[in-house]
């Protein structure tokens, strides 16, 4: 069993999404690293509930915060809340973000799947680095890790409005890189697939292709998204103090990007 350590004791992490999937998990690992954490959630308040419990069950403490992260007044008033609450925010994780799950194919692309993906992958990710940012600059430190995705070293042929997007998080993250710098940090951490509640239940990856996936991965597996979600957390720990703008990858091999 991995050994976790107290990374973030006495720290304060806000996580996006962290109702289910990777953004749970995340949550969840904070909390057992000593942070307490801010709990986002769009639609999926149950979730969100099950994830203070499991805060909670670590020995640390959390809130909820509800809010679409397309509009910038709802993260106005999710960062009032977060600061009401903590009085300060060391680690915010930009995860949420929409994929366009059910679209198996490009040529089935809508104005409204196109819309929605920019609006939460895109203009959510800026809008969030760019309030809590600019707050984090103001209290002297913090750290911003936007989670984007592999896909941008391959493209993908189901869903091209989800690769353009999360390519835009790069640009993103290096924008406000440099102009927080040197009190905050802000690096995209990109995982391979992960065997979330989501991709096992997308057609694709019923009919064949995570077999396909398994064959062309190095380490052989595709995790569990609780795998990853430390990985996904050093960036923000002093141990990656001198990393801004990063990309970090972490997919088994799968792609592999070199200099």
């Amino acid at each position: 069993m991995t050994q976790i350590f107290p990374r973030f004791a006495g720290k304060t992490v806000l996580v996006t999404g962290a109702g289910t999937g990777f953004g749970a998990e995340i949550a969840a690992r904070a909390a057992q690293e000593g942070a307490k954490v801010a709990i986002h959630y769009r639609s999926s308040r149950a979730g969100a509930e099950q994830t203070l419990e499991r805060v909670r069950a670590a020995g640390s403490d959390g809130i909820l915060v509800q809010g679409d992260i397309a509009s910038w007044d709802e993260i106005k008033r999710m960062a009032d809340e977060v600061f009401a609450a903590f009085g300060v925010l060391d680690v915010l994780v930009n995860n949420v973000g929409d994929v366009s799950s059910e679209q198996m194919s490009w040529r089935d692309l809508t104005q409204e799947a196109l819309d929605a993906v920019i609006d939460v992958d895109v203009k959510g990710t800026l809008l969030m680095t760019h309030e809590f940012g600019e707050r984090m600059l103001a209290q002297g430190h913090g750290s911003i890790v936007n989670v984007g995705s592999t896909v941008i070293v391959r493209g993908s042929p189901r869903a091209p409005q989800y690769a353009a997007a999360k390519y835009a998080i790069l640009g993103v993250t290096k924008s406000y890189a440099r102009v927080l710098a040197p009190a905050v940090r802000v690096n995209t951490f990109a995982p391979g697939f992960m065997e979330t509640e989501r991709l096992l239940n997308r057609e694709d990856w019923k009919s064949g292709r995570r077999e396909v996936l398994l064959e062309q991965t190095p380490m052989g597996v595709i995790p569990p998204p609780e795998f990853v979600a430390g990985t996904c957390l050093w960036l923000a720990t002093e141990e990656a103090a001198h990393l801004t703008g990063g990309y970090l990858l972490a997919d088994g091999g799968f792609n592999m990007v070199g200099a």
